[in-house]
């Protein structure tokens, strides 16, 4: 086969993607063999490939295919998240385009909408990470609007109501008003914002005198029901048992004492608006007063708004600002600074609202998540273990889950209502079955009269649930394990082994995940979570369309190709660690894969010869690297362990950059136009596959690429099926005498280079061992040297330049190579300056001001400059010696 001169990633990769798909090479099904499992964290289906994908999808690939070459039943699922409020806001957007109001249309006709919409940009995601070599088991492709997989929803609900766990309250919820969503605590971000404090007066009642209230929000006084002062507050002792009356709507209200006031906090006097804050509500329901909900859920005024009424809550703040000052009830106004809670999806302010919703209590659910991470014997590991502190704290302050959405795209809520009252419902996984129970509720309720009811009595819950109700099933309902428990694929693949996300949805999807996972399977759902930092720029931004500072994800593999990517981005990212991403560091990654294609093409360009005796340079070699091998993979092997993945990738970089290439290879190189005895080349054609077998997890299109062209291989001798290298004992004394010798080749080089002494010519070499070094690599050094005659001497050698490596001195002579004089009037020069430098860093260190004050590091260096000078001053006298 023509080995290409370049490789090519662009002509490479869609190739190889293709063999590895036509041989079904990702598609695992239960055997014997011991099952490695990962689940993809679904994307939304409206998502398209950014870098925090790229990041988290390389890292789960690197582990799966590393788990195929141990030999393991490796099952990686992919998917997507319908993502309820993300996608309805896409599909509304759409349909505005096409002048369709989503008011207009039934539930049906909405959803027909979306799923088209579905079926036509969703999963673009999932093809994108094809580009990148993902190998997911794209047979297991699973959506969480699935069938089989919203049939698990609905039966969880169903069961957790029956439990007693799942009920229906009127709560103060955090309100999207630009989704018309109820949205759980958790996706609410909270930010600084810079506003204003209004002074307010208000009247008091048929008397001149008036109170003043300070707040950010003077368009919600329209819903005030009350003021509230401090029963212990002197300076409102006058304002006991009246009434006050609220600015521009004249509603009277009373005056209210109660502890919860803060006498310290604004003028001591506080509005009370049950209907639109949290902490007003807890009053309100305490003192029994009235509830006046002002908003739409658009949050635009409704008719308690009076004149304001259709207007947003924003612009009516400006005009109702203004008239409260043209009518003398505005005292002051400051500017302030206050924490406001938008949405996570859409960004808008929420607004806290009153509303039936339905709740899942999570009290006692999550004992056994709390335990299992965070107990004296964990089951679930988290990588970084520094995660735990958010997991207990988020754990330990849990409340009621808000599960329900005000959306059509989602999971209905299986309630059926069959009355006019509030609690005149069932929860049924069928309608049929919701009309039985229905029919038993009527006859029991009414008193012996006889009620018929049909299909069409009854009416489901408008409400879809919370998203994440679906995704906390993932690990169990991709293998059907809530439908089926005791199904062939969930006893084999459960609980599955990794789970690679970020740690922002440590508690919405992974925390919650653990928690189904004990309730429906009694054991955990994955092991080990490796948390992956957030991907910022240079600048330690984060990455955001917002900053254009968020690089085309499949414009960088059209660049760089797939592994060049991988590579920047896994050199990039420590565990845990934000990751800093710089382009580079693809380029780098390309510069690599053209370094390993070069030394391919090197070693296949080599004629063989089965005559030749394997030199004995070539032998040594070939040992020493199979012990440096085995080191490098023992340390692999390690990082993997600690889920320190581009530590891992950087020893195996080392490995093939500087042993592979830049030293085995130099050493085995035959000379020009030479042949290479058969023996070594099928040693380091043995290596080479080594290499790529543990290099393949992180760039699996050049390996196999190369792969391939070393011989013809049958399907089933794919890098991507190979087997994982076997460990075998470190032969560490071999690492540690050719760690010498380096030392040794690169004074020999050293010397060459600083006297201009061609490395065609070949020299003569003197060797005082006082450091008893075997001989076993001089070979090597003869080699590497290009020394025609290395010999053993117990003096010093007169006429020779010398270096020294440890207490071993070496001699290269110098006779008519180099002008005598020039060479020790250069020698002396270096000498006295390098005394110099020595007397300088000599007395830095034994000023006792300096050594106890700077940091210790610094101490540390400048007694190693003192330590390289002396070692380079006694080389030196050496060297004018031996000219002398």
């Amino acid at each position: 086969m023509q080995i290409p001169s370049k490789y090519d990633a662009n002509q490479v990769e869609g190739k190889w993607y293709d063999y590895w798909m036509k041989h079904n090479y990702f598609h695992s099904k239960p055997d014997n063999r011991e099952p490695y499992t990962i689940v993809i964290p679904p994307p939304n289906v409206t998502g398209v490939l950014h870098m925090g994908h790229m990041l988290n999808n390389t890292i789960q690939d690197v582990l799966i295919r590393r788990a195929r070459l141990q030999g393991k039943n490796a099952c990686w699922v992919p998917g997507t998240d319908h993502a309820s409020i993300a996608t309805e806001a896409k599909v509304v957007a759409k349909l505005k385009e096409q002048g369709i109001d989503k008011n207009d249309l039934s539930r049906e006709e909405f959803l027909k909408h979306a799923w088209d919409w579905t079926h036509e940009y969703g999963g673009v995601i999932l093809e994108q990470l094809k580009k990148l070599g993902c190998s997911c088991d794209w047979d297991r492709t699973k959506f969480t609007m699935d069938d089989d997989m919203s049939e698990a929803v609905i039966q969880v609900f169903v069961d957790l109501y029956n439990k007693g766990m799942i009920y229906r309250g009127y709560r103060m919820v955090n309100w999207d008003p630009e989704a018309k969503t109820t949205l759980s605590d958790e996706e609410v971000e909270y930010i600084e914002k810079q506003g204003k404090l209004y002074y307010i007066n208000y009247q008091v009642e048929g008397s001149d005198q008036s109170l003043t209230i300070a707040t950010t929000r003077p368009e919600t006084i329209l819903g005030d029901t009350a003021i509230c002062i401090n029963p212990n507050d002197e300076r409102h002792f006058s304002l006991k048992g009246k009434r006050a009356i609220v600015p521009i709507n004249g509603r009277i209200i009373p005056i209210i004492e109660d502890e919860y006031v803060d006498v310290e906090f604004g003028t001591g006097c506080l509005k009370v608006t049950p209907a639109h804050d949290e902490n007003d509500k807890v009053l309100g329901d305490k003192h029994n007063l009235e509830v006046i909900d002002i908003f739409n859920e658009d949050a635009t005024l409704n008719s308690y708004g009076l004149h304001y009424e259709g207007k947003d809550r924003f612009v009516v703040r400006k005009e109702i600002v203004k008239e409260l000052e043209e009518n003398g009830h505005i005292l002051k106004i400051e500017d302030y600074t206050n924490r406001v809670g938008i949405s996570e999806r859409t960004k808008a302010i929420i607004e806290p609202r009153l509303s039936d919703q339905w709740f899942l209590k999570m009290e006692e659910l999550v004992k056994p998540a709390i335990e299992a991470v965070l107990g004296d014997d964990p089951d679930i590991k988290l990588f970084p273990k520094k995660f735990e502190n958010t997991y207990r704290h988020w754990m330990e302050n849990i409340r009621d889950w808000n599960i329900s959405r005000q959306l059509l795209w989602g999971q209905q809520i299986p309630a059926y209502y069959y009355g006019d009252g509030k609690e005149d419902f069932v929860v049924a996984e069928t309608k049929e079955e919701a009309l039985k129970l229905a029919q038993e509720k009527v006859n029991v309720t009414s008193s012996g009269v006889e009620r018929s009811l049909t299909q069409d009595d009854l009416k489901q819950d408008s409400d879809a649930l919370d998203t994440w109700f679906s995704s906390w099933l993932w690990p169990m309902s991709v293998f059907d394990g809530i439908r089926n428990p005791e199904n062939e694929e969930i006893k084999y693949y459960y609980p599955t082994n990794d789970l690679v996300t970020g740690p922002d949805i440590l508690f919405f999807w992974v925390a919650r995940m653990i928690i189904a996972g004990y309730e429906y399977k009694g054991e955990k759902p994955f092991e080990n979570v490796y948390l992956t930092g957030l991907v910022r720029d240079k600048q330690r931004r984060k990455m955001s369309k917002s900053l254009g500072n968020s690089p085309d994800a499949l414009k960088l593999i059209e660049d760089y190709g797939a592994d060049g990517v991988r590579v920047g981005l896994l050199l990039s990212s420590a565990a845990g660690n934000d990751l800093m991403f710089d382009e580079a560091l693809c380029n780098q990654g390309k510069g690599f894969a053209n370094k390993i294609w070069n030394a391919f093409r090197l070693v296949k360009g080599w004629e063989v010869s089965e005559n030749i005796k394997q030199p004995e340079s070539s032998k040594v070699a070939l040992e020493w690297f199979d012990a440096k091998f085995q080191e490098t993979l023992a340390e692999i092997e390690d990082h993997y362990s600690k889920y320190r993945l581009s530590d891992a990738l950087m020893a195996t970089y080392k490995l093939i950059w500087d042993d592979f290439a830049s030293w085995l290879l130099e050493i085995v190189k035959p000379e020009y136009q030479k042949p290479i005895d058969a023996k070594t080349l099928q040693g380091v054609i043995n290596h080479f596959e080594n290499i790529l077998k543990i290099l393949h997890p992180f760039m699996p299109f050049l390996t196999e690429e190369i792969w391939q062209f070393m011989e013809e291989r049958q399907p089933e001798e794919a890098l991507i099926v190979a087997t994982w290298p076997k460990k075998k004992s470190v032969n560490k004394e071999l690492i540690s005498g050719f760690s010498f010798t380096q030392e040794v080749v690169s004074g020999i080089r050293n010397i060459r280079k600083e006297k201009n002494i061609s490395f065609k010519d070949s020299i003569d070499f003197s060797v005082i061992n006082n450091e008893n070094k075997s001989s076993d690599f001089d070979e090597v050094i003869k080699k590497l040297g290009n020394i025609k005659v290395l010999e053993y001497v117990s003096e010093t050698v007169d006429g020779a330049l010398t270096f020294r490596v440890k207490s071993n001195e070496y001699f290269i002579p110098i006779s008519g190579a180099i002008n005598l004089e020039e060479e020790i009037k250069k020698l002396t020069e270096e000498l006295n300056y390098t005394e110099g430098f020595l007397k300088s860093v000599q007395k830095k260190l034994s000023n006792e001001r300096f050594v106890s004050g700077a940091p210790e590091q610094v101490v540390a260096s400048e007694k190693k400059k003192e330590a390289d000078a002396l070692a380079k001053i006694e080389t030196l006298k050496a060297s004018l010696a031996s000219l002398q």
